[in-house]
């Protein structure tokens, strides 16, 4: 079934089922039952990211930031691009239209091969990933070598599963954009007449129009999660989700003369040409989590997760201008290179496995938390060798149609093999009444064969092979000024995998060896009321400096990148009527040690020294069910390469929206309308170094307007 089909058949079902309702309702004679309006928590107070089981925000010695399912449905939210407005440690990197989404935290960018957890466990960072059967999505900033083992040293997208309610749900969302985007979903969870089992159901399907001309696809997606009470100690959960996207990619823009930020519209398309193809995307999920509870002080916890992730890329890639020997930047007059790039066969099958066991004693005056567990991440990665061939000449301001250079990619086999071992030790330990001690170390048995392939001679190089083990520790103090005020001290290593060679260098396709991080982190936090918390941090990352050097055209880790900052957060009911959600990061990157005085000193590019987000809604006495927000977001200008020669300017934006909640026909019905960038303002979104360096403008104004039905 098409994906248009698809959603109007979900609207159909919607409707359906509301004239149905008042339908019954006025056979029965009935009056209507009584509206209640309950208050819904405005903001999360747990996370299972920051400690190995849910954790009080509070007493968690981390920063960070959970988004709930409600404030997704609130906010509109429908990726975890719109997510990431409302957390200014979460910024784009490389986040293009119509392909993967990649984010940095911190300032570093998160690796798609380790930094995306499911349930905790590792997942393919290459595509957008399904907020439909996501309770909750959990940021955690800094260093996570204790909680997750390899990943960047920014931090973790961990994203948690729904599960069956004991309460009935039965929701539908519609929704639609300016451009002509149409969405579709349905929520349906509860228990089966045998309370012991329960089941949760997400479906959606999305007609996209995106903001970029011609950048249009569609996504389907559908997922189960269920769960069998075996005992009042034994607990089953299974579930499994599959994804399927296609849609046309948006690339970049290149500086004309290499010097110079190019003049376009947001809505600009360079992947224009007759040939072009949508990038078909696939992913899907199983998992498992076994549970059992021997006393109220003790639970062991067995889980697994098999993600599997497909894609067949295909650009119209602009790079670079022949007639000016720039590689990379476009002509002076806009004209830019056309090449003729297909990846078909990609695939990454990530599976994890990790058991825990958990507990509480006294030891003594002081009591002990403890976690012992064991993982295992095997990942193989499969692909050919792409095409990537000269097609002719077209130019930004003046698309013009060249033919498409001739062939496909090569053969797909497995170019990548990783296994990850880890053992890890947690003890918290009360040490007084208002003081705890968090200490605890992961170590982690790295092996990963890496394909190279020939040289420029022709000649097959040996596989590049890493078999290398690491300790991880991390350790931290928590102190409680007050019942509501906690002050933190932590300092954390974490270890990532290392960069891969890009095109163009002489080492290109060989990976470097894995490198550890260092983290001191000082905060503060306080539940100022029930429902309204604050936070301060303090933080310093150091970790090994990656480069392609000038001279050389080698590929190395050489040299350190530090980035030190102050991150704050307010969020939750600040009245009755009004809920805020506030953050803010200022940031200092530097990079040094390299011996170059193009790099030492100098920013690190696509990041801002100040970011920000406002965001309040009030609901309006005047009118039940009445709501309006406004979000301010602002970004610092932002280094566009790495000898801070060109910089992208500041930006402000402004996003305005509505909600009303009622009832029609006896269904319980919310509908919300929003604005983003409301006043049209053209902006530099994202500002990657890769591939030669690229740069995304940001969206243009949109409309939107959903509709919640739930019955």
């Amino acid at each position: 079934m098409s994906t248009p089909h698809f959603a109007v058949s979900v609207i159909a079902l919607a409707v359906l089922n509301s004239f149905v309702g008042a339908a019954m309702a006025e056979e029965a004679d009935q009056p209507l039952p009584e509206v209640v309006v309950s208050a819904v928590k405005a903001r999360a107070s747990t996370a299972s990211i920051g400690g190995f089981s849910n954790a009080s925000l509070l007493s968690t010695p981390a920063s960070l930031n959970v988004i709930t399912s409600q404030q997704m449905l609130d906010l509109q939210i429908r990726s975890t691009t719109d997510a990431a407005r409302y957390d200014a440690s979460l910024s784009d990197a490389y986040n293009a239209v119509g392909y993967a989404e990649q984010f940095s935290i911190r300032g570093f960018k998160l690796d798609n091969a380790s930094s995306y957890r499911k349930d905790g466990m590792t997942i393919a960072g290459d595509t957008q990933i399904a907020l439909e059967n996501k309770e909750r999505l959990e940021v955690l900033k800094g260093l996570s070598g204790l909680q997750a083992g390899v990943s960047a040293p920014g931090g973790v997208l961990n994203y948690v599963t729904k599960r069956p309610t004991d309460n009935p749900i039965r929701m539908v969302v519609l929704e639609t954009r300016e451009r002509g985007t149409l969405y579709g979903a349905a929520d349906v969870g509860g228990r089966f007449e045998d309370t012991r089992f329960g089941y949760r159901v997400n479906v959606a399907a999305e007609r996209l129009r995106s903001i970029v001309k011609g950048a249009d696809g569609n996504r389907k997606f559908i997922s189960g999660a269920f769960d069998w009470r075996i005992s009042p100690q034994a607990l089953l959960q299974i579930d499994a989700d599959y994804q399927r996207k296609s849609q046309l990619t948006a690339p970049g823009f290149q500086l004309l003369n290499n010097t110079t930020l190019p003049v376009i519209d947001a809505d600009t398309m360079l992947n224009d040409q007759p040939w072009s193809r949508p990038v078909e995307t696939t992913s899907s999920n199983i998992g498992a989590r076994f549970e059992y509870t021997f006393s109220p002080e003790w639970k062991a916890t067995v889980s697994a997760n098999q993600n599997t992730f497909k894609r067949d890329d295909y650009t119209a890639f602009p790079y670079g201008c022949s007639a000016q020997e720039l590689f990379p930047g476009f002509c002076g007059n806009g004209d830019y290179d056309v090449y003729n790039y297909i990846s078909k066969g990609e695939k990454k099958s990530p599976l994890t496995v990790q058991a825990l066991l958990q507990g509480r004693f006294n030891g003594g005056a002081m009591t002990h938390e403890v976690t012992f567990g064991s993982s295992l991440m095997r990942n193989r990665e499969k692909w050919g060798d792409d095409l990537y061939d000269y097609s002719g000449v077209s130019n930004i301001y003046n698309p013009v149609v060249v033919p498409p250079a001739p062939g496909t990619s090569g053969p797909v086999s497995e170019r990548r093999y990783t296994n990850e071992r880890s053992l890890f030790a947690q003890d918290i330990v009360s040490l007084i009444e208002q003081l705890k001690l968090h200490a605890g170390a992961r170590y982690v048995q790295v092996r990963r064969n890496q394909y190279v392939g020939e040289n420029d001679a022709g000649v097959i190089q040996p596989n590049a092979l890493t078999d290398a083990g690491f300790w991880l520790p991390s350790v931290a103090l928590v102190y409680g000024l007050r019942p509501n005020v906690s002050l933190y001290t932590s300092y954390a290593q974490g270890l990532e995998h290392g960069g891969v060679a890009p095109k163009g260098a002489l080492n290109e396709r060989q990976a470097l060896e894995p490198a550890k991080s260092k983290q001191v982190e000082l905060g503060v936090k306080a539940d100022i009321r029930n429902d309204l918390s604050a936070t301060l941090a303090l933080f310093q990352i150091r970790k090994g400096l990656e480069y392609v050097d000038n001279a050389s055209n080698m590929f190395v880790r050489n040299g350190e990148a530090q980035n030190r900052g102050l991150e704050m957060g307010l969020n939750g009911r600040a009245t009755r009527e009004l809920t805020v959600g506030i953050t803010a990061t200022a940031l200092s990157t530097k990079q040094s040690g390299t011996g170059l005085a193009s790099l030492d000193g100098k920013r690190v590019t696509n990041v801002a020294a100040f970011k920000s987000s406002v965001f309040a809604d009030y609901a309006v006495p005047q009118v039940q069910g009445l709501n309006v927000s406004a979000n301010w977001q602002y970004s610092g200008k932002k280094a566009f390469d790495a000898e801070n020669t060109v910089f992208v300017p500041k930006y402000h934006l402004m996003n305005f929206a509505a909600a009303y909640s009622t009832r029609i026909g006896g269904v319980a019905t919310t509908v919300r309308a929003g604005i983003d960038n409301a006043f049209d303002k053209f902006y530099w979104r994202d500002v990657t170094p890769d591939l030669g360096g690229y740069l995304i403008p940001g969206a243009s104004r949109t409309g939107r307007i959903s509709a919640q039905f739930d019955f």
